[in-house]
């Protein structure tokens, strides 16, 4: 646990240091400087500096540390004296020539350290996440038009023409992409530059990335649009605001938001736009590109390394004016940023799970306030956290009700399985399909229309186990069953990744032929739509199919261009895609996310439900959705059935505050784990006996958690429960900041946990 944080509290002021007379561009005292370096460390360290060295709050440095030199970033800040005399300092080694992160950045770092109890240099490990980019580009060779005459003696041949020809535009490439651009081999441009007719020269490699341009037409806007866009556009130069976009989906809310980015653009301010799943972007990105002219700026793990170098110095450097990204994308160092979009609000993959826990969403409302620029979050289906925000005045809210170009909401009907269960085919075997969604797929596919069958469970099957003896496959390194993949012959555990080859007999008892898949995966669907509809064209859609984003946009393409009937999908499939044929949603089993429950599981349930039934019906075709579901009365259900989302919040919401549960309370969860049972139940007593009593507080556990045992580490729970007025961070950070646990345990705090597993 870091020693020096910012106070915990509820106001996100009290959670920023102490001011000091040290900001962005103040030259700072040469005996003693304090140094953040990106590594889970208490705070940041004293060094010297060299008499040469201009160095103001912000800079990033070089230093010592140990018998090796790392990077870290000059902090403001009271200079506390740490006992050591001047002399014995170890001094900053260089000044990077890179931009220094802004006040707003630093104070933004401190801000989330403070608010999730992790050292400020994890935190500032996110920002400096490429440490290439961190060194200067390794200039490259690349050939360009010489300019001077040709030799007499150079016989052109008309490759050698084409290939002068397409030089003439002056622009630097490598010896391949010359020739291609020319349509030659590249020993016609190794010929030239031999001749003197091409030079070789070396440049500095930059992102190649253009403006996107603010001043084209975008389309034209219903009346509702319109309304929308010019209210956030007035809020660009209005300093900080939380602006919620309700609409419905289909409605047209991502070109109601462009608007705010072009007034942004203009305003020559950067923008971020965070979405939950960037690798399944590809319809955003090419509208995008059609409203401004060029791809924005991306940001996602998929990058290659170099790619990342060359982003990530775009960013610190202004270059890059829009990025659109996952969560990480928010620690990037952008200068100028003027303009922050959370699209689909809602989803929970905006949620940090790992390392330093965070919440994207809440953290960009924070950053938006600490630099004082607008934010906008758009959704069909707001969090409670959001709509409660907006009741409370908080947050503003624009409103969207009805579909972009006369569309219409589909038609909703639930399948009471308990009357219409699926029957089973003597040929196919267990069906997953009840008759009434088989004869709506029929009715699809006869009228040239496209169907989704969504299922949020992948692979064939969640369980297999021996008729013969019962035994059942588990993972040998968490207390979780083996997932079947049935089309790449294993089985997966979901939650570390071990797989193993599917055997042909049970290992417990040997007898063969024995072995049985319990329940569905949407590979078992697949097989069932296949056996049902020979002549569908089917492709899955899930996170084990697709091999990144290039894979998810040609998927996206070919369901655009009907080279696909029917899609079987996971959680993936719901992404604020736009498919105009297709006009059908199957719900395969509606009650998966509300079993075993959590705080958030009716929500959960109902935010993704609605989404995935908002893919039907976009265009001029109508829309229906068929949801499967053993319990239709349920809230969730019912809501979902009578369009009535308003009444499902309202209940939610007096459930949370009768409770007082977020967002009308707290929680904090502690996890401890360690490699043997015995160590990490010591370490939980130990923690129990310490906890603190407090009106207004309660502490629960510990407990095994849910997931007992995570890649081989037994783990223990507490859970806290505290009103909105206790300062959570504080208490935490005194209950656990002493704790002295074995160095084999592992101690980490989820402030407003969204996952209890």
């Amino acid at each position: 646990m870091a020693e020096r944080r910012a106070t915990g509290a509820q106001d996100a002021k009290q959670y920023l240091p102490a001011t000091s007379s040290v900001g962005s561009g103040d030259l700072l005292c040469p005996q003693r400087l304090r140094v953040l370096l990106p590594l889970p460390l208490s705070g940041a360290f004293s060094y010297s500096a060299p008499a040469d060295l201009a160095l103001a709050a912000g800079d990033l440095v070089r230093v010592p540390l140990g018998r090796r030199e790392v990077v870290g970033v000059v902090w403001d800040g009271t200079l506390e004296e740490d006992g050591l005399p001047a002399e014995k300092l170890k001094p900053i080694t260089a000044k990077l020539d890179l931009p220094p992160l802004t006040t707003a950045h630093r104070r933004f770092i401190d801000w989330v350290a403070g608010y999730s109890l992790a050292p400020p240099g994890a935190v500032l490990r996110m920002s400096l996440s490429s440490p290439g980019a961190l060194a200067p580009p390794k200039p490259i060779r690349r050939v360009v038009q010489s300019g001077r005459p040709l030799p007499e003696s150079l016989k052109l041949t008309s490759a050698r023409r084409r290939l002068l020809t397409a030089a003439e535009d002056g622009f630097a490439r490598s010896q391949a992409e010359l020739a291609r651009a020319a349509g030659v081999g590249v020993g016609v441009v190794k010929g030239l530059v031999e001749a003197g007719a091409l030079d070789e020269v070396e440049v500095t490699p930059r992102l190649s990335t253009a403006v996107p341009n603010w001043r084209q037409e975008g389309p034209t806007l219903s009346p509702d649009q319109e309304a929308a866009a010019r209210d956030l556009r007035a809020k660009i130069d209005d300093g900080f605001s939380v602006t919620l976009l309700d609409g419905v989906t289909g409605s047209g809310k991502t070109e109601v938001y462009f608007e705010a980015v072009a007034a942004a653009l203009a305003a020559e301010r950067q923008v971020l736009v965070l979405l939950p799943e960037i690798a399944l972007s590809a319809q955003w990105l090419e509208r995008f590109a059609a409203r401004f002219g060029t791809p924005p700026v991306a940001w996602h793990s998929d990058l290659k390394s170099s790619q990342r170098q060359l982003t990530w110095r775009a960013v610190a450097e202004g270059q890059a004016r829009v990025v659109v990204g996952a969560r990480s994308a928010l620690f990037l160092p952008y200068p100028e940023l003027g303009l922050i979009v959370v699209d689909e609000e809602h989803e929970a993959a905006f949620k940090q799970e790992d390392g330093v826990i965070y919440h994207a969403r809440d953290m960009a409302v924070v950053r938006a306030h600490l630099d004082s620029f607008p934010i906008v979050l758009a959704s069909a289906t707001p969090s409670l956290e959001t709509t409660v925000n907006v009741e409370s005045g908080k947050y503003s809210e624009l409103r969207l009700p009805n579909r972009h170009g006369g569309a219409v909401l589909p038609q909703v009907e639930l399948i009471d399985l308990r009357q219409d269960p699926p029957q089973r085919d003597p040929e196919i075997g267990t069906s997953w399909l009840s008759p009434p969604l088989l004869k709506a797929l029929e009715e699809t596919l006869q009228s040239g229309s496209q169907a989704l069958l969504y299922l949020n469970r992948r692979g064939y099957a969640p369980l297999t186990l021996c008729r013969a003896c019962g035994h059942r496959f588990e993972c040998p390194s968490c207390t979780a069953w083996l997932v079947e993949h049935r089309f790449l012959g294993r089985l997966v555990c979901h939650h570390c990744g071990y797989s193993q080859r599917a055997p042909e007999s049970c290992p417990a008892c040997g007898e063969v032929e024995a072995l049985t898949p319990i329940g569905p995966g949407v590979e078992r669907l697949a097989e069932e739509v296949a056996a049902r509809f020979p002549e569908a064209r089917t492709r899955i859609m899930s996170s084990d199919s697709l091999q990144g984003p290039a894979d998810a946009a040609e998927l996206i393409r070919s369901i655009q261009a009907h080279e696909l009937d029917i899609v079987i999908g996971t959680q993936l499939a719901a992404k604020g895609h736009h498919f105009p044929l297709l006009t059908l949603v199957g719900v395969i089993d509606a009650d998966l996310g509300l079993k075993g429950g959590d705080l958030r599981a009716g929500e959960r349930t109902y935010h993704l439900l609605h989404q995935v039934a908002g893919r039907a019906g976009r265009a001029e075709r109508p829309g229906r959705v068929l949801i499967q579901t053993y319990d239709p009365d349920h809230p969730v259900m019912r809501a979902l059935a009578d369009g009535d989302r308003d009444r499902f919040v309202n209940l939610e919401t007096e459930q949370r505050k009768a409770g007082g549960w977020p967002p009308f309370g707290r929680l904090a969860a502690i996890i401890l784990s360690a490699p043997d049972q015995d160590t990490v139940e010591r370490s939980a007593r130990l923690l129990a006996r310490s906890a603190p009593s407090l009106p207004g507080l309660r502490v629960l556990g510990p407990a095994e958690a849910p997931l007992a045992v995570l890649r081989g580490r037994h783990r223990r729970r507490f859970l806290i429960k505290a009103r909105r007025d206790l300062p959570l961070q504080t208490i935490l950070r005194h209950w656990v900041g002493g704790l002295e646990l074995p160095n084999a345990v592992r101690l980490a705090v989820d402030v407003d946990p969204y996952s209890f597993w």
